[in-house]
């Protein structure tokens, strides 16, 4: 089973469509959404939600009093005593452990956020939902980790792709410790080209193999070649380069991947990159591309 985390320093640079377009092109895998944050992969990835689990990083329930029904049910399971009549919480007494948002028959308790185990078009998917400025998100990213491989074992697929977090911070690192390989996806702008840099120091500490592709790459091609010798210097792989495409926004307009609604120039490159990628993973950890 190999793992593969897709970054890219920064939000916006494309990392989403190109994962999944990846997860379109591979014939088995199984999805995470790392990005707990701001989790958009299943905006473009028809699929069914199978099951939902309540996610708690030590963090104490939220009450909504306008879903609750007053059955006193979590009053009666507290074992520490701190949900009184009304609901109210105690902050002091709560233990954070969840029991009140598990077993709430009007879902009105919550705990941090919500992790998913859905069916897509394109395999498996763990993904979820991380409440507004609630911490722990790295925890939550190390979750759909575990549950992601848990899937991989169950169903024999040999793939797990992680579309990670942006940024560089503990989500970024919880998504890429321990993955056999990230695709970086980043663009050829200043912002792009210092966010590249903060992502190969991180790889390089974390010592996981790093490949490079720039989105967008031909807005300015002069950076696109600074960028180019820059993963050069610090033996990125680079993958090849994605090209302008007004149908990678129809794509999205239609909530699909890319690769499947679209023969154009994006498209294709994203295809090769994608055939670079498989064969980089062979190359450096074992035969990938036979079981894809």
């Amino acid at each position: 089973m190999k793992e593969i985390t897709i970054l890219s320093g920064k939000g916006g640079t494309g990392k989403t469509t190109v994962t999944a377009s990846f997860a379109a092109l591979a014939k088995s895998r199984v999805l995470v959404d790392g990005d707990v944050d701001a989790a958009n992969l299943y905006m473009i990835t028809p699929h069914t939600v199978l099951d939902e689990h309540p996610f708690k990083g030590g963090g104490l329930p939220k009450i909504n009093l306008d879903l609750c029904s007053d059955c006193g049910d979590c009053i009666t399971r507290c074992r520490f005593n701190a949900l009184e009549e009304g609901p109210t919480l105690n902050r002091i007494a709560c233990e954070g452990c969840g029991v009140c948002a598990y077993f709430c028959p009007e879902k009105a308790m919550r705990v941090c956020g919500t992790w998913y185990h859905s069916i897509s078009d394109n395999g498996p998917m763990i993904h979820a939902r991380l409440g507004i400025a609630e911490e722990n998100s790295g925890l939550l990213v190390a979750v759909l980790r575990r549950e992601a491989r848990k899937q991989a074992e169950a169903t024999g697929a040999p793939l797990i792709l992680v579309d990670g977090p942006p940024g560089i911070g503990c989500p970024v690192i919880s998504a890429t410790t321990g993955c056999d390989a990230v695709v970086v996806v980043t663009e050829p702008t200043l912002s792009g080209l210092h966010d590249l840099e903060r992502v190969a120091e991180l790889t390089s500490f974390l010592k996981v193999p790093a490949m490079v592709t720039i989105n967008r790459w031909d807005i300015h091609p002069m950076m696109a070649e600074r960028i180019h010798a820059f993963a050069k210097e610090k033996g990125m792989h680079h993958l090849g380069d994605i090209p302008v495409d007004e149908e990678v926004t129809a794509a999205m307009v239609k909530g699909q991947p890319l690769v499947t609604v679209s023969d154009g120039p994006a498209a294709r490159a994203i295809c090769s990159v994608w055939e670079q990628v498989l064969s980089f993973l062979d190359e450096k950890r074992g035969s990938l591309k036979m079981a894809l």
